[in-house]
């Protein structure tokens, strides 16, 4: 499935909601107005992953303020595009973005439950800075970051 037919725009965030509304990992989804409620202070970036004009992904993230960092927040792919690259693509143009704007770094958070983003994120440079134990443990939160020049 990688092909020309596979392109990332930035996007809106009902766009991006209505993707992860089909996300079957978001067992307990925010709401609409908690995902607005969380880029309306910051500067933020959402992006759409189309396939042949389809929205298949998407990605959001924001600058944190208390450190200049860009957050990478919610990100998802739908199960039936996954292993098509198009999470790479994402993750590729986020970052081009990212460095554009000057940021140092992008911090991650996953669940442990998440191994297959845990190992993309690895396999992207992304190293472990530490983890929120919750109960049961899959669901403990692990932080991830990258240095970006």
């Amino acid at each position: 499935m990688k092909s020309k037919h596979l392109y990332i725009e930035t996007g809106k965030l009902e766009d991006a909601y209505e993707i992860a509304l089909q996300i079957p990992e978001f067992e307990s989804l925010y709401t609409l107005n908690e995902f607005e409620d969380r880029l309306k202070a910051a500067t933020h970036l959402i992006l759409i992953a189309y396939y042949k004009n389809k929205p298949v992904g998407f990605k959001i993230g924001y600058e944190t303020l208390k450190n200049k960092h860009f957050y990478s927040w919610m990100g998802g792919v739908l199960p039936k595009y996954r292993k098509a690259g198009v999470a790479q693509l994402l993750l590729n143009f986020q970052e081009k973005w990212i460095i554009e704007k000057k940021y140092k770094r992008i911090l991650v958070k996953t669940r442990k439950k998440h191994l297959s983003m845990i190992n993309f994120l690895e396999k992207n440079g992304y190293y472990e800075l530490g983890s929120l134990p919750y109960n049961p443990d899959e669901e403990t939160r692990i932080l991830f970051e990258k240095e970006l020049n």
